[in-house]
């Protein structure tokens, strides 16, 4: 094959179902010469599937070739074209020539192939891929997979928790289901030093999900087509061109029975019993199970989600504490008392909170409310903020710790340092040559440097328009909240509204305006994801990241960038934006000129961002478990109701799983995004809502066993993944809890009420607001609450209904009040209020920022033990190199001395070189 060929990959649609019929016909395809006697000798039985076409040899649960001892790596499904309609038959054949191809590239490269038909339709015909033991040895090398040298003397070693074993052993996998393996010194594989490795078995040295992840590379590299110099390849375009229908590795047997093959693990049927199934809740994961059947990539989601799960229950009880702490307590509230009391609150008249249709309201009619208020605005919520800024941090090196040994127990620890292979999209558009800045030899690049910015810049001007568009939809909330405030203050206060009257003291206009406008945005957020999560994707897809790490990296922080302005942009706009530029009662500032800003309650903004946050995680859950679990289950269900026939347990297994729905591409990805934005309304708003590591752990709890069940019983097997942490996502959760520290500082300094209250409270001594010498909060409500009079109202904003015996109404602000030389100016205490807010937000967050750094210096991010372990590994594998080494020079002189050595493919002798190809 000529160096110069060009690699392309096809569009999804490229002449596949498009052009006229007559070109399909006659278009020729160059077969290269090396694929020309296997493809022909193949071409004789019409196609290469015909040609291996065998029977089902009534094994249902078998996992091999009919031979019975060839093992099934992967499996391809197509539609004989044959028994379609005539007038799609030309859009087939260029099908069939494009998969005959492929199959004879596949066995070019050494692979093995049988077809079978379907049980069930006689349409359907079924690939089964085989992999040589002398191609898993080639492939193994060039993944640099790491296989076992020799037996960890170390692992051997009693845990010292084994004393409590009687106890714990309750919350752990069945041992004698799922039995600890034997841990191994591991080294990359290399298949010229096979001698070097602990080979006991041939059929078994490589894992089922190793030879899937080989098989699958191999596959994604295959050509299927030739026109000129360009060269065609990979499974994913055939899969999305029609080519193919399905292509997936093979689960071991079903998950809620065992397999009738004596060889096989059973480990789906294991993983349902000890970790998908409902019952087994309460027992932490077999991850190491998980690991070795779904692959590294899968297991460290898995061990993530359930460390972080743990790590929630601590913040759970302190927050439940808090909860519990400000329920007790809000009938004591000497504020609260004010605003209820008939004497107080019932005789404090409020301004009207919008122009001419909103009347004047008594204080008292937001009892209820305030009441609620107190639950989550006291001193304990103060201590819940601080103590989740500690909690962030210990999680984030507890994790970094965990995953260390991780790394070392799933040989990850060297995967980045290692040359991760391109993906086959990337190396099928390098047309261009550049030099390599690291070893000087040239090769193919997709784009000069140019191109490349003008790829970026697009991108990056593509995902800020779709921010832009979320603000817009901020902006147009906004406007329905001043709108639907201005309706129910109209209609809500009406005082001929007779059968709304028993809930009058709940269904207040903030409440009716927040609620309906919270499930408004909800909606909204739902749909711009569905929209971007397209976009995004065509944007990565368009950057062309060269390998797959590069690409998901890229796709998070795009993904992530604008699910973070959706989902906490309204948050953000009632936490630190409502209700902070309203003016007074008459001179109010408006919104575009037309729509005057809304205000926030007496006691504050707090219990609305409280019912946000409720809802859109509430909703969120919901949301996602109706996709995720939902919408699978109903299609297997309509699936196997549509092709029911044959029982289940007379069905091969190659076709058990077709029926099975396949995992979408980007499907972890979405499961890490869903857990990242929860974790974001956990620590960003934890201020505002004590409740929410409770709710996210019981939500987390669920999500665990969810999503194992999901991936056990109604998806095909994935396909296997190396990785060696979370990715891109550790940044992210760092950069979330740096953020946290701030947003939670300036929501109780701005948004809450409690700084006011401290500096009333504290500051009689210097400035007498009020009759508290004895430190107490009686006169707050009232020295919160400035005056205005009712005759300075403009002609646009004042009432069109006034009591006769009004002169003067109150509205929440500290400014001076009517006849005064400085009349509705700031007061000194505003002034005062606003220093001790900014005090307290820079002294908390000195205080938290320092405490962060502390902890994170003395906890560091890798155990001394396993690093004790790497040394030794390291060590090891390097004195088993050198002993084979030794050997292998010892046995070469030993020829030496005969007269003759042995080198490769060279021959030397005492009189001549020979070249022995």
């Amino acid at each position: 094959m000529s160096t110069n060929d060009i690699y392309e990959m096809d569009p999804v649609n490229d002449d596949l179902e498009g052009g006229s019929s007559s070109a399909i016909i006659e278009e020729e395809v160059v077969y290269p010469e090396e694929f020309l006697p296997t493809y022909h000798s193949i071409k004789e039985g019409a196609t290469i599937t015909k040609a291996l076409l065998v029977e089902f040899n009534d094994k249902p649960d078998s996992l091999f070739f009919n031979d019975g001892v060839r093992r099934i790596d992967f499996i391809l499904v197509y539609e004989d074209e044959d028994k379609k309609e005539f007038e799609k038959r030309h859009t087939f054949q260029r099908h069939k020539r494009r998969r005959e191809y492929f199959e004879a590239s596949l066995m070019e490269m050494g692979m093995e192939l049988e077809a079978t038909k379907s049980v069930i339709d006689d349409k359907l015909l079924f690939v089964k891929v085989h992999m040589p033991w002398d191609v898993q040895c080639t492939y193994a090398e060039v993944l640099h997979i790491k296989l076992p040298i020799q037996l960890n003397d170390q692992s051997l070693r009693p845990s010292p928790l084994r004393f409590f074993s009687c106890i714990t052993k309750r919350f752990y996998p069945n041992e004698d289901l799922i039995t600890k393996e034997a841990e191994f010194f591991t080294a990359p594989f290399e298949k010229d030093r096979l001698d070097l490795f602990y080979v006991r078995d041939k059929d078994v040295f490589f894992t089922a999900s190793m030879r899937s992840r080989m098989a699958f590379y191999i596959l994604s590299r295959a050509p299927y087509e030739i026109r000129g110099k360009i060269k065609k390849f990979g499974i994913t375009k055939l899969l999305d061109g029609g080519v193919y229908k399905a292509a997936y590795p093979l689960h071991d047997c079903r998950f809620n029975v065992t397999s009738k093959e004596e060889s096989c693990p059973n480990e789906r049927f294991l993983l349902y019993e000890e970790w998908a199934h409902p019952k087994s809740f309460y027992k932490m994961q077999p991850l190491n199970l998980i690991r070795k059947y779904y692959g590294e990539k899968i297991g460290i989601y898995f061990a993530w989600l359930g460390f972080y799960t743990r790590m929630l229950a601590l913040a759970a009880v302190v927050g439940l504490s808090c909860f519990i702490y400000g329920y007790k307590t809000q009938e004591t509230s000497t504020w609260s008392k004010e605003v209820c009391s008939p004497d107080i609150g019932g005789n404090i008249v409020m301004c009207p909170q919008c122009d001419r249709e909103c009347n004047y309201w008594k204080l008292n009619s937001t009892c209820e409310a305030s009441k609620k208020l107190c639950i989550f605005d006291n001193f304990g919520t103060l201590v819940f903020a601080v103590f989740m800024s500690i909690w962030v941090t210990l999680f984030l090196e507890f994790w970094k710790r965990y995953q260390a040994e991780l790394e070392y127990t799933w040989d990850t620890v060297e995967f980045l340092e290692q040359e991760e292979p391109p993906r086959p999209e990337y190396e099928a558009k390098c047309i261009h040559e550049r030099k390599n800045p690291v070893t000087g030899v040239k090769e193919l690049v997709p784009h000069t440097a140019c191109e490349r910015c003008v790829r970026v810049s697009i991108g990056i001007g593509t995902v800020l328009f779709w921010i832009l568009l979320i603000l817009a939809s901020i902006v147009a909330i906004i406007v329905y909240r001043l709108a639907a405030f201005f309706a129910f203050s109209a209609k809500l206060r009406a005082q001929d509204l007779k059968e709304l009257e028993p809930l009058k003291e709940y269904v207040t206009p903030q409440m009716a305006t927040s609620v309906t406008a919270s499930l408004i945005s909800f909606v909204v957020i739902m749909i711009l994801n569905i929209l971007y999560e397209r976009v995004a994707i065509w944007i990565t897809d368009f950057e062309l990241p060269r390998t797959k790490t590069d690409y998901e990296n890229s796709l998070t922080m795009k993904m992530f960038l604008f699910q973070f302005v959706n989902y906490y942009s309204s948050c953000f706009y009632i936490a630190f934006f409502k209700g902070k530029a309203v003016g007074h009662p008459g001179d109010p500032v408006y919104l575009l000129g037309k729509y005057r800003n809304e205000e926030c309650d007496p006691g504050g903004c707090l219990i609305e961002l409280t019912t946000q946050l409720s809802i859109i995680m509430g909703g969120k859950a919901i949301w996602n478990n109706i996709q995720e679990v939902l919408l699978p289950w109903v299609k297997n269900l309509i699936l196997r109701h549509c092709t029911r026939g044959a029982s289940e347990a007379a069905i091969p297994r190659w076709e058990q799983d077709y029926r099975l729905q396949p995992l979408p591409k980007l499907g972890l990805f979405y499961e890490y995004l869903e857990m990242v934005i929860q974790f974001g309304f956990v620590t960003l708003f934890v201020a505002s809502f004590p409740l929410a590591p409770i709710l996210a752990l019981v939500n987390n709890v669920f999500e665990i066993r969810v999503d194992a069940w999901k991936i056990t019983t109604q998806f095909r097997r994935i396909v296997p993944e190396k990785a060696q942490d979370i990715g891109a996502w550790q940044p992210i959760l760092q950069g979330i809890a740096i953020l946290a520290v701030a947003t939670n500082a300036m929501i109780i300094a701005f948004t809450s009420d409690m700084i006011p209250r401290l500096v009333y409270y504290w500051s009689f001594s210097v400035y007498p607001y009020g009759d508290h010498s004895n430190h107490t909060m009686q006169g707050y409500i009232n020295s919160s609450l400035s005056v205005f009079n009712i005759d300075d109202f403009s002609n646009y904003s004042k009432p069109l209904m006034t009591p006769y015996n009004i002169t003067t109404c109150r509205y929440r602000d500290f400014r001076y009040g009517p006849g005064h030389p400085r009349q509705y100016e700031y007061t000194i205490y505003y002034w005062h209020v606003i220093a001790a807010k900014m005090a307290f937000i820079i002294v908390v967050e000195h205080i938290v920022y320092l405490t962060k750094f502390i902890l994170s210096y003395v906890i560091p991010d890798v155990p001394y033990a396993v690093r004790e372990q790497i040394k030794r590994e390291k060590y090891l594998t390097q004195v088993v190199l050198h002993e084979t080494n030794l050997k292998l020079v010892t046995k070469r002189r030993k020829i030496v001395d005969d007269g003759t050595l042995t080198f490769g493919k060279v021959t030397l002798t005492g009189q001549e070189m020979e070249l022995d190809f």
